[in-house]
């Protein structure tokens, strides 16, 4: 079976430019490089946010930020670069099957500030009767999915030729999600080795309407 929803192309979304990230003071910093050369961005208040993970699993892991999404570890560079203002600030890393990986620190204005994230096991994960196959199509690729619920990954990482989502049959929730675009949420039902694909290309909307998955790490 397939739910499919078609609207315009958008652009790509900007990481933090968009996003009202609150400055929350009494942390000091922890586990943090020391400071590095200023951002290239132009600008001497804010600071820069990078983040380094040894393995495919902190790298492909979800990023909030300040309890706001700002997308998936590896990509957050360049143009999606995290750029906060000075300032206390706390980072969340999520990946399913791990322990989130939450750190606070303290932004200095116009420094590049380096975290490190090692993602441990869940000590209580179980792995479910996986026998079907879901494959997601979904524009853009760095939205962030969430099966019944749970943070999973981002949509392209359960697409194109060589990926997909492997889960139990049955009925399933899935929801797509990413700041300033409007939610897209769907369920499937899926027999035992069953094949299944949800194609979607989100609808550019208000970062107001966001809902509490992206908003705030549960």
């Amino acid at each position: 079976m397939k739910a499919t929803l078609r609207s315009p192309a958008v652009g790509r979304a900007i990481v933090l430019a968009a996003l009202s990230l609150s400055v929350i003071t009494g942390y000091a910093a922890q586990n943090t490089k020391a400071p590095s050369g200023p951002p290239q961005s132009g600008s001497k208040v804010m600071g820069e946010l990078k983040f380094e993970g040894a393995t495919k699993v902190e790298r492909e892991a979800g990023v909030w930020v300040d309890g706001n999404y700002v997308g998936y570890l590896k990509e957050l560079k360049g143009d999606k670069k995290v750029l906060l203002l000075p300032g206390d600030h706390n980072v969340a890393v999520r990946q399913s099957g791990y322990d989130d990986f939450e750190q606070k620190l303290v932004v200095e204005p116009g420094q590049v500030h380096t975290v490190s994230v090692r993602m441990h096991l869940a000590p209580h994960a179980t792995t479910p009767d996986i026998t079907s196959t879901l494959k997601l199509d979904i524009e853009p690729g760095r939205a962030a999915v969430f099966l019944d619920g749970k943070f999973v990954g981002h949509a392209s990482e359960f697409g194109g030729a060589l990926h997909s989502m492997l889960i139990s049959p049955g009925k399933h929730r899935i929801k797509v999600e990413l700041p300033g675009y409007r939610s897209f949420e769907t369920e499937v039902n899926l027999l035992a080795g069953q094949k299944s694909e949800v194609k979607t290309e989100l609808v550019k909307g208000s970062i107001e309407q966001a809902s509490p998955e992206i908003k705030q790490p549960q």
